[in-house]
C-alpha cells in the first residue's frame, strides 16, 4: 500500500506491515477443508496459530528492512519505510525482533513441537533468503512461494489434521503465481535502476516473467479444477465445490488487469486490499466454500 494510507500510524506499527498478515490466513486453510473449523476445540488453536505467525512474519520483515535499509532509500516506494527513512530507529527495531521471536517461539510449544519447528524453519529459512538466496534467480521466487507452505503446514500442525495434495499443490502454484507478478511490478516500476535496487533483477525481464506468469497462471487455475472435480474430494466435499472455479478464474484475472492495465506505483498484491471487485469476489468465494463445505 502506499505509504500515505498509513502516514498516521506509529512507524513501528508500519514496519511490521500488519496489511500483509492477511497471508497468513493460509494457516486456516487445513481446518477450513479437514471440516474441523467448527470444532469448540479448533478454533482457538486456529487463532493462535494465526497470531503467532503473524508474530513471525513481521519478524522477518523488520529483519528484511534492517539489512535493506540503505538499498530501500535508493527505492521510489521502500524509501518511506520506517527504518529507511529514519523514522524507526534500529535498536528498537531489533529490540522488538527478539521479542517477536521468542513470541513465536515460545507461543508455539503451546500447539506442539511440529508447529513451533515449521515456525522456526519458517523464520530460518527468511533469514537465509536475506542473507543470500533472494540474490539467487528465480531460486528467490520459489523461496517466497515456499514461505505460503509453511503457513498451510503450521495450520495443519496446529489442530493435527493432514493437508491434501491438492491443497498443497494450488498453494504452490498461487504463491508463484504472486511471486512473479511481484518481480514483474518491480521490474516495471524500477526500469533501468531495478538492478541496482535489487541485484537478482538484472536476471528478470518483463518477457521472461510473463513466461513464467503463463506457466504459473494454467497451473493454479488446472490444480484447482482437479482438485474441485477429484473423486475424493467430491467424496469427501460433495460436487459443490465444481461452482467456485468460476471465482477462482475472475480473482486470477481481476489480479492480473491489476498487474498489466493499472499504472499504480504499488505492489499489486497490496493493492488487491483495497480493490473492491478483488474484495467482493473473494467474500463470495469464502461464502460459498463455507456453505459447501459446512451446510450442504
Amino acid at each position: 500500500m502506499p505509504p500515505s494510507a498509513f502516514d498516521r500510524l506509529p512507524p513501528l506499527l508500519v514496519a511490521l506491515r500488519p496489511w500483509q498478515w492477511v497471508k497468513n490466513l493460509f494457516v486456516v486453510a487445513p481446518a477450513v477443508f479437514a471440516h474441523q473449523l467448527t470444532e469448540a476445540s479448533t478454533a482457538p488453536r486456529v487463532a493462535l496459530a494465526f497470531a503467532l505467525f503473524c508474530a513471525a512474519s513481521s519478524a522477518v520483515y523488520l529483519i528484511n528492512d534492517l539489512r535493506d535499509r540503505e538499498a530501500d532509500r535508493n527505492h521510489p516506494l521502500k524509501k518511506h519505510r520506517p527504518l529507511a527513512s529514519g523514522a524507526l530507529a534500529a535498536p528498537t527495531a531489533l529490540v522488538f525482533v527478539v521479542a517477536l521471536v521468542a513470541l513465536a517461539i515460545g507461543g508455539g510449544w503451546t500447539l506442539g513441537p511440529r508447529f513451533t519447528a515449521i515456525v522456526g524453519l519458517y523464520m530460518a529459512v527468511n533469514l537465509l533468503y536475506s542473507w543470500r538466496l533472494k540474490h539467487l534467480v528465480i531460486l528467490d521466487v520459489m523461496i517466497l512461494s515456499l514461505g505460503f507452505v509453511f503457513r498451510v503446514e503450521a495450520g495443519a500442525a496446529a489442530v493435527d489434521v493432514e493437508v491434501s495434495s491438492w491443497i498443497l499443490l494450488c498453494t504452490i502454484f498461487l504463491a508463484l503465481f504472486l511471486a512473479f507478478s511481484k518481480r514483474r511490478h518491480e521490474i516495471v516500476l524500477l526500469n533501468t535502476k531495478a538492478a541496482g535496487q535489487r541485484k537478482v533483477l538484472d536476471h528478470y525481464s518483463p518477457l521472461f516473467l510473463d513466461q513464467m506468469i503463463n506457466v504459473v497462471t494454467a497451473s493454479t487455475v488446472i490444480s484447482y479444477a482437479l482438485f474441485a472435480t477429484d473423486p475424493d474430494s467430491m467424496a469427501r466435499h460433495g460436487r459443490g465445490l465444481v461452482y467456485t472455479v468460476p471465482l477462482v478464474l475472475f480473482g486470477i484475472f481481476r489480479y492480473l488487469y491489476l498487474v498489466y492495465q493499472k499504472t499504480d506505483d504499488r505492489n499489486p498484491t497490496e493493492g488487491l486490499l483495497t480493490d473492491p471487485p478483488f474484495l467482493l469476489n473473494i467474500l463470495l468465494w469464502g461464502l460459498m466454500v463455507g456453505w459447501v463445505l459446512y451446510f450442504n
